[in-house]
């Protein structure tokens, strides 16, 4: 399973984290490695351990063209060559011992405020391009560690049913609410396309008609949801996940809107007074689902029923991508055609530009924890941007 999801780019952290310190342990695919951004701007993946004595390489410090180890002073690129051997050079100024060492090094981009690594073979194929990052509103990135399999996760991408109960009538339950239950599901479908699949619902208070049928949601292969803000699963390894959230609210107006650094943020997992696992946002409510399953699901213990035909399906493509790996084939949704690779569509209820609340900035809906400073700027930005679209209106504009 390793070498399937080596063939993918993997979200690991937001690019704004590197404005105030410039390297970071991170442990991806089981690998423990430093992710850093030189003072060219330029990214780096590197092994965490320095490949002369071993020293931590977290504790380096950038240069204009890599990542120079503090213990010795050697200087690694972003391509893991040794540029830099001072002593060494020192007593040898016509030496080539520096060509002769390299230090474990991967591939890195940013795109949408993300950190993406790409631990496989090369070529490496293309980052995909996700029109939805090019959509107008105020973004945010936050990221949770979360202690169970990553496939666990996913499977949640593709559980329609789940929502029902675990969304809620759970939290009716919480909050002591005793009347009438959520409208219960009385249809599923499941659809493959290029990038994954499209799960779609009909309720007792929907029909065909309604976009959660004619449009569905996107369980985006080969880990992650997409709903309209996307959330990935990363492994960090076999019982750990990296939870990536990537969030946009849409903002009154049309007046144009950048923002100059996406904020990223860490949301907690656990409640520091109880101990228990924080159940008052979405998110946090299917960690409780995941962990809870153990840190690798007992899969011969279930008892599959008719809601989890998604789940059966996804299982059965992870077994067929993992062939094809093996048998050197590209897995599913890898992009390699440049031309294919520009805002490409998925799949989306409401559609790209949807309308803003009406009744002023939403909370956070998705994870606890959010920052203070986050909240404000989203609302600032919320308010900025009706004042301009009433003026606009105001004079015809």
């Amino acid at each position: 399973m390793g070498e399937l999801l080596r063939r993918y780019w993997h979200p690991v952290a937001g690019a704004a984290e590197f404005r105030q310190q410039p390297a970071k342990a991170v442990r991806v695919l089981g690998e423990d490695l430093v992710l850093y951004r030189d003072k060219s701007g330029n990214y780096g993946l590197v092994d965490r351990h320095c490949p002369h004595r071993r020293a931590d390489m977290t504790y380096g410090f950038v240069e204009e063209r890599g990542l120079r180890c503090n213990y010795h002073g050697w200087l690694f690129d972003r391509t893991g060559r040794c540029l830099h051997q001072p002593f060494e050079e020192t007593r040898h100024p016509a030496g080539s011992f520096k060509d002769k060492v390299r230090i474990k090094a991967y591939q890195v981009q940013e795109k949408a405020g993300l950190v993406w690594v790409y631990l496989g073979p090369a070529p490496a194929p293309l980052l995909p391009d996700w029109d939805r990052y090019y959509s107008r509103g105020y973004k945010q990135i936050a990221i949770s560690e979360i202690p169970c399999n990553w496939f666990q996760c996913q499977e949640n991408s593709i559980d329609p049913v789940h929502f029902e109960w675990l969304h809620d009538n759970w939290p009716r339950a919480l909050r002591g609410d005793d009347g009438p239950r959520a409208p219960a599901h009385q249809r599923l479908g499941f659809d493959e396309f290029d990038y994954g699949f499209v799960y779609r619902r009909i309720r007792e208070d929907t029909t065909e008609n309604d976009e959660l049928w004619t449009t569905g949601r996107v369980c985006l292969w080969p880990n992650c949801l997409y709903t309209g803000h996307f959330e990935w699963r990363v492994p960090i390894d076999d019982t750990r996940t990296l939870s990536v959230g990537w969030f946009i609210d849409e903002l009154p107006g049309d007046t144009p809107f950048e923002q100059d650094v996406i904020p990223c943020w860490h949301a907690p997992v656990r409640d520091e007074r109880t101990g228990r696992w924080i159940d008052s946002h979405v998110m946090n409510q299917d960690f409780i689902a995941w962990v809870g399953q153990g840190v690798i699901a007992d899969r011969t213990k279930e008892h599959l029923g008719e809601s989890d035909r998604g789940v059966i399906l996804i299982r059965k493509r992870l077994l067929e991508d993992m062939a094809a790996v093996a048998a050197g084939r590209d897995p599913k949704g890898v992009i390699r055609d440049p031309g294919a690779n520009h805002s490409v569509h998925l799949p989306i209820i409401g559609g790209l530009n949807r309308p803003a609340a009406k009744t002023g900035p939403p909370p956070f809906p998705f994870l606890a924890g959010q920052p203070e400073e986050v909240a404000r700027e989203f609302e600032q930005a919320w308010r900025n941007c009706a004042a301009a679209a009433s003026e606009e209106l105001t004079t015809g504009g």
